[in-house]
């Protein structure tokens, strides 16, 4: 059967390529994975856990670092997203979960320097009005810019599910920053408010 099996660690999170995701791991079952995972040098998928199941998509996790580990054996590890995969199937015959998984390739796309600006543009508008600071820079050339930029805001697990779900970063970059525009409009509306009942005496 074609595929590789996977450590699977279901998660309310999306990890995405190229980002750092750290990790409190205290359940027994999650100990003995990442355990394995070290002796082993391996990596484990990441997926989004939802009511109805599992997403089919999901990222591998390379284990960085092991940050401190406790005597009762729970550990703080720093995970960084490596490849994207598909769950083909799912076994349960080991106290966590593990997965055949087929590795998606991410086909080469030419630059698109005027969707990249206006995305880092948003980016730095979204974040300045989310946080009231300026955001981290994101990456140099060849990182995928949509997921670095995803990956520096609170946006929702679903809207980052979609995006890792999408197999052309352009298309990716065009519909983040979609959602970016409508998301700043938003922003903007409510700092409007803000402002206009701060100045006439009404605000609460």
């Amino acid at each position: 059967m074609n595929g590789e099996l996977l450590p699977l660690f279901p998660l309310n999170v999306v990890l995405l390529p190229g980002t750092p995701l750290p990790l409190h791991i205290f359940e027994p079952r999650y100990r003995q994975m990442t355990r394995e995972c070290l002796e082993q040098n391996r990596e484990f998928g990441v997926v989004l856990a939802r009511a109805q199941g599992i997403a089919a998509v999901g990222c591998s996790a390379e284990i960085v670092k092991v940050v401190k580990r406790y005597e009762d054996g729970r550990s703080d590890i720093l995970t960084r997203g490596r490849r994207r995969f598909r769950v083909e199937e799912v076994f349960d015959d080991k106290p966590y979960y593990q997965g055949r998984v087929e590795f998606l390739p991410e086909p080469a796309s030419e630059e698109d320097a005027k969707t990249a600006e206006r995305l880092l543009a948003l980016y730095a508008e979204v974040h300045r009005l989310v946080h009231g600071r300026d955001g981290a820079a994101v990456p140099a050339a060849g990182a995928s810019l949509a997921y670095s930029v995803a990956a520096e805001l609170p946006l929702d697990v679903e809207h980052k599910q979609e995006l890792l779900e999408l197999d052309s970063e352009p298309e990716r970059r065009r519909r983040l920053a979609e959602r970016l525009e409508a998301w700043a409009e938003e922003l903007r509306q409510v700092a409007r408010a803000r402002k206009k009942a701060g100045g006439n005496g009404h605000g609460r």
